[in-house]
Order: C-alpha cells, then sequence, then structure tokens
C-alpha cells in the first residue's frame, strides 16, 4: 500500500462548491460528474474580498517598465506559520521580457539567461534573449499534432546542456502523446537550429483534453513527466497505463531505476491532469493537478502515492490515498505551472487568472496561500524560477479560452520577497 502523505489542508472555499469546470477551460466539464470522495473536509475559509484587488481585470496592461510592489491576498488561518517560510510575502513585476507569444506552453532557461519558450499550436520553439526584446525561432518541432488542449507543451533541458545541448519536449500527435529529444545547436540558421527528434517515449494517452505535459529534470538528474488521464478517468488507477501518472525516466526514455513498480516508468498515480512539476531545496517533488467538479489540488509527491483521482477528488482522508497540501475550488485556480521560490510554492492558474503563492514548511503548509496579480495579466500557463531569486511568468489568453489583449501573450520576469 502506497506510504500515505500527512498532509496538511490548507482548502481555499472561494466561490460555490458546485463550481465546476475543466481546469484549463473557461467553462464547465461536467463529463462523468463529481467524484469527490467520502469523509469530511474541513476547510479554512479565505474571503477573496478581505482585502482590496491588486487591480480589476478590466485594467490597462502594466507597461514593461512597470514595477509596481502587488502585496498578496491572505486572511487569518488556523494553519501555523513557520520561521522557515514567513506566511506573508509581496510580488513587482519587473517588467516584459517579451511579448507577442502565441500559445506559449513550455518555459526553459538556457545558461546565460536566455529564455525557449514552445508555442502550443504553432509547433515553434522560440528563443528570447536574457535582456528581453526580440526573439527568434529557433526551429518547429516536426510530428506535432495540435487540437483541444494537445499540441507542443513541455519543454526542458539536460542536465548536461552545456556540453551536450540537448532539448527534451512532450508534443501531441494524432495519436499519442509522447517526449522526445533533439539538439540544439545557434550556430545554424535562425528557424532551422533544431535537428531531428528521437523519440524516448510514446503511447502517452492522448485526448481532447487532459494531455498533461509538463516535463522536468530533478535533482537525482532523472526526466519526470506529469500526464494526464485523456478523459478516460479510468486509466489513473491502472497501472498499465502511461496516463493519469507522474514518470519517471531516465535521459533515454527507459524507467528510471528504484522507480516503485519494478519495469515501469510510473512514480505515482491517481492523476487527473499533472501540468505542474517543482521540487523543493530539500529534494522534494511537488506537482499541481486539475479538478473535474471542485477541487483542484497542490501535492507533495512520494514514490508509489496514489492520489485518489477518480474515486477521491481533494482532500478525503481515506486509507490507501495521499490527501494535498493545498486544494482550491476550479474557478479560483485551474493550476498549471508551478516553481519553488522563497520558501514557498508558486503557482500559475489559467481559470483562476491569479498567481498563488503557498508557503511549506517542510512537507506541509506553513499558512494561508496568498493571491497576486488576480485578473491583471488574465491565464497564467507557466511560472519558472529565473536563477536570480525571481520568477518568470508565462501568459496564456491565446489559447482560444481567454481574452487576448494587445501584446498577448508575453513572459513576465517578477521579483518575490518574504515577510
Amino acid at each position: 500500500m502506497p506510504r500515505r502523505t500527512a498532509a496538511l489542508l490548507v482548502a481555499i472555499a472561494l466561490g460555490s462548491a458546485a463550481a465546476a469546470g475543466c481546469s484549463s477551460a473557461a467553462g464547465p466539464d461536467r463529463a462523468g460528474g463529481s467524484s469527490s470522495g467520502a469523509g469530511a473536509t474541513t476547510t479554512v475559509p479565505t474571503p477573496v474580498d478581505s482585502a482590496p484587488s491588486a487591480s480589476a481585470s478590466t485594467s490597462p496592461v502594466p507597461t514593461a517598465s512597470a514595477s509596481t510592489e502587488v502585496p498578496g491576498t491572505s486572511s487569518p488561518s488556523s494553519v501555523p506559520s513557520s520561521s522557515s517560510a514567513p506566511a506573508v510575502a509581496s510580488v513587482a513585476v519587473r517588467g516584459t521580457v517579451t511579448d507577442g507569444l502565441k500559445s506559449p506552453w513550455g518555459l526553459a532557461v538556457l545558461p546565460g539567461g536566455d529564455l525557449l519558450v514552445s508555442e502550443r499550436d504553432s509547433a515553434r520553439i522560440l528563443r528570447v534573449p536574457a535582456k528581453g526584446g526580440g526573439k527568434a525561432v529557433a526551429g518547429t518541432v516536426p510530428g506535432v499534432t495540435p487540437g483541444g488542449e494537445g499540441g507542443l507543451l513541455g519543454l526542458a533541458l539536460s542536465p548536461d546542456f552545456a556540453t551536450d545541448h540537448q532539448v527534451y519536449a512532450y508534443f501531441s500527435t494524432g495519436s499519442d502523446n509522447r517526449i522526445v529529444r533533439f539538439d540544439l545547436d545557434p550556430s545554424r540558421p535562425a528557424g532551422s537550429q533544431l535537428g531531428s527528434p528521437t523519440v524516448l517515449l510514446s503511447g502517452i494517452p492522448h485526448g481532447p483534453r487532459h494531455n498533461g505535459g509538463r516535463i522536468a529534470f530533478g535533482p537525482d538528474g532523472f526526466l519526470y513527466a506529469g500526464t494526464g488521464d485523456a478523459n478516460d478517468r479510468s486509466l489513473a488507477q491502472d497501472r498499465d497505463s502511461l496516463g493519469g501518472k507522474i514518470l519517471r525516466l531516465t535521459r533515454d526514455g527507459t524507467p528510471a531505476p528504484g522507480n516503485p513498480f519494478p519495469g515501469s516508468p510510473v512514480w505515482s498515480l491517481g492523476h487527473r491532469n499533472v501540468q505542474g512539476l517543482a521540487w523543493d531545496p530539500q529534494g522534494r517533488l511537488w506537482a499541481s493537478e486539475f479538478g473535474q467538479d471542485t477541487w483542484d489540488e497542490l501535492n507533495l509527491i512520494t514514490p508509489g502515492g496514489n492520489y485518489g483521482w477518480p474515486t477521491v477528488e481533494g482532500t478525503a482522508g481515506r486509507e490507501g490515498f495521499t490527501d494535498p497540501v493545498a486544494q482550491w475550488h476550479t474557478a479560483d485556480a485551474s493550476p498549471s505551472g508551478i516553481a519553488f521560490a522563497d520558501g514557498a510554492v508558486w503557482v500559475a492558474a489559467l481559470r483562476g487568472t491569479r498567481l498563488w503563492r503557498v508557503p511549506v514548511d517542510g512537507g506541509r503548509a506553513a499558512g494561508a496561500p496568498q493571491e497576486f496579480l488576480r485578473g491583471d495579466y488574465g491565464r497564467l500557463r507557466t511560472v519558472a524560477a529565473d536563477g536570480d531569486g525571481g520568477l518568470l511568468l508565462v501568459t496564456d489568453n491565446t489559447d482560444g479560452r481567454g481574452s487576448p489583449r494587445p501584446g498577448d501573450d508575453r513572459i513576465l520576469r517578477l521579483d518575490v520577497s518574504a515577510g
């Protein structure tokens, strides 16, 4: 039986408990109905109107030179704070790194600070200078079939990128999702800098929704991938399926040694749609997950852990399932990318159109989540540490579900500070 994490719930009781939605969608997704599981759930109410929002959703988009401190919204909580992660923080938008992106999804920081960003529907990978401004097309990934929530999704750099120049990508074809590897050679002409892809893992279930797509190398040097249930909820509990899982792979795409199920790439199961992966300084893996009708989740991942979908959604207190560390109603989050910085997990929210901060102390929440930038930039797809203590934030208003503003989509650079 998978080891059960003693998760400390920090629930954000915002909106109606019946708020429905495919977490990446603007509208409802009631396919199969709600599956909230048995057992009582204790919530820590956090009214969104307890403090003024930083700006209304109709406010003009701040300019590239904007650097206005935005206080977060928080409220009293019964959860004790921790000296290792102050419960209150602030965010300052330092500026816009680049704009004019179309359905951006994955982000990788190159040595020296330049960025690679994937565009879901065009299958292009763009290179953005560290200082911002102009961007160039590095190349187009062959074999990508966009549609629904599929297309060119996550990016990751080899841990030895400085010497091997290898880039990893997760993308959709007409029949599956797969992970490939190719080299990046900036000495080649613009648009032709990507080598031919080598398929490392294919057969990840594909559907119009719930394709997962986030990939990242862990501190152990292995490649982790978050997958979705591809709208077939039964896959999440099927150990023989790659759907609804977090996978752990070698650089060549084979199951990593030490995985909990011998010969299998599965690291954890019972997921609906994982789209965020990040590690804290102690090497603990955190993941965000889209809920169905009620709860989106932030989970602390343990090898072999079963996170309940579709038997339970959110906190259930049921033996054999791992409860989330934090949860939100789907209208308030729909979490995609996450990053660890300054003692907290930062969560980019799509439908919730805000950036959440969850302070943590070890494997538990150390205070109530704070929200930032609510409605200021619309849907937020990806957040990543920039290597200098700040964050990079990618908007996603051009994916067909948002309301694009002039200049969308964009990458913002944020300064964060705790206390």
